[in-house]
């Protein structure tokens, strides 16, 4: 039987966070025509909003009926309307901690959901999938757009630095390879692949883990730029791990941090060096990224 659900892939982002955003929708209609694609932003937002209005879009553009299949990195978004909006309508539009943050949106997207047959997929980011990639260039487009030439700069500009390394992942059934491109900046004839494999582990593990050996391997008081599609080991190397040193490795709700120990020897790693950079992915390291794609999976399996 063929299967007539209309596929779509949303993404959205601001940054900082709060601060310029951007959303982006790709479409996939039947009949083998080029993708739909929608785009947004705002000059002062939240990343769930833009998870939230990327959504809210989508079904606006598709609002005929036909099934739907919505695809979103947003874990957010996707346990909200699945698991967690039934309770906040019952309690009044509220959590049991009080306010419902972004209750306007969830209630226009409640709106659309209502009534639909809309399958809700959660898809990992920045992991190779092609219409995600794309959701999250034409968001981040929109972030640039509306951030002006700082962010867009941010996002395409290399720091002055000594190393470049570019690191992907393959995790499946608690099995992972990793592949990293290594090199002078710009220096694609001096490029050199390292691959490694971990079993028993995590998406999550497997970054951490990856950049931890790759950064203690470089020579001492270097200044590296770190290219990663993984929002978890960016963000937190760059702007979490500062404020969980100082809770005694705890989250801002209290919660021990998860994956601890390898943060902890992620510090130790980067404090060998003389700098460590997190850029936003732009797209030269996205072409790099792509490129390991076929090497991380090689190591997953150990080919």
């Amino acid at each position: 039987m063929t299967d007539q659900r209309i596929d779509v892939y949303t993404d959205g982002g601001s940054r900082p966070n709060p601060g310029p955003g951007g959303w982006g929708v790709v479409i996939l209609e039947g009949g083998g025509g080029s993708p739909r694609e929608l785009s947004g932003g705002s000059d002062q937002t939240t990343n769930n909003r833009m998870e939230l209005t990327a959504a809210i879009r989508a079904l606006e553009e598709l609002e005929g009926g036909d099934p739907i299949r919505l695809h979103t990195d947003s874990q957010y978004v996707r346990r909200g309307i699945t698991q967690w909006l039934a309770k906040w309508v019952a309690q009044g539009w509220k959590r049991k901690s009080g306010k419902l943050e972004n209750e306007d949106l969830w209630r226009r997207l409640a709106s659309l959901d209502g009534g639909r047959d809309v399958e809700w997929v959660w898809v990992k980011g920045h992991a190779g999938n092609r219409w995600n990639e794309r959701a999250d260039e034409l968001a981040s487009a929109e972030v640039a757009r509306h951030g002006g030439e700082a962010v867009k700069q941010a996002v395409e500009a290399v720091p002055d630095v000594d190393r470049e390394i570019f690191l992907r992942i393959s995790c499946a059934r608690g099995q992972g390879g990793w592949a990293a491109a290594v090199r002078p900046p710009g220096d694609e004839i001096a490029e050199e692949t390292v691959t490694g494999r971990e079993a028993r582990t995590t998406p999550n593990r497997l970054d951490l883990v990856a950049a931890c050996e790759l950064l203690e391997s470089e020579a001492k008081d270097s200044r590296v730029a770190f290219h990663t599609g993984s929002d978890y080991l960016r963000n937190g190397a760059s702007e979490w791990m500062h404020g969980w040193k100082k809770k005694g490795w705890k989250t801002g709700s209290g919660k021990p941090v998860a994956n601890r120990e390898l943060w902890e020897r992620l510090d130790r790693a980067m404090a060998r060096h003389q700098a460590v950079h997190w850029p936003p992915v732009g797209e030269v390291a996205a072409e790099v990224l792509a490129g390991l794609e076929r090497r991380a999976k090689e190591a997953r399996k150990g080919v």
